[in-house]
């Protein structure tokens, strides 16, 4: 069994910029794929950011040259730096891991992106 715990959201500005955090616990987490995720009221849940156990990375359209995914194995931890914030970014972001057949989320943090 593998507990995410996000943590780093919160309200920004547009144009600003916000870290999250997602601290593994349970499991050996080096060999997760692990995935950041968001939903918009009213809208589906979305995936924004993946990250493999070998380090490959991934990223929506709507994110790209704004976002970085990365991870620190020594601490168990994935990180999703966002800058550039939008309005449209305002979503509850979830912390998402894999490993064959066996997946895990944390519980979502907001983020609002707002003046």
């Amino acid at each position: 069994q593998v507990q995410l715990v996000e943590s780093g959201g919160g309200l920004a500005q547009p144009g600003g910029s916000l870290r999250l955090s997602c601290a593994a616990s349970g499991s050996i987490f080096s060999v997760y794929t692990m995935r950041w995720y968001r939903q918009a009221p009213g809208k589906q849940r979305e995936m924004v950011a993946t990250i493999t156990s070998g380090g490959r990375t991934n990223y929506a359209d709507s994110v790209k040259g704004r976002f970085t995914i990365s991870r620190d194995n020594a601490k168990d931890t994935v990180y999703l730096q966002m800058n550039s914030l939008k309005p449209e970014d305002t979503a509850v972001y979830y912390c998402f891991g894999t490993y064959y057949n066996s997946e895990y989320w944390g519980q979502g943090t907001q983020v609002t992106v707002s003046s």
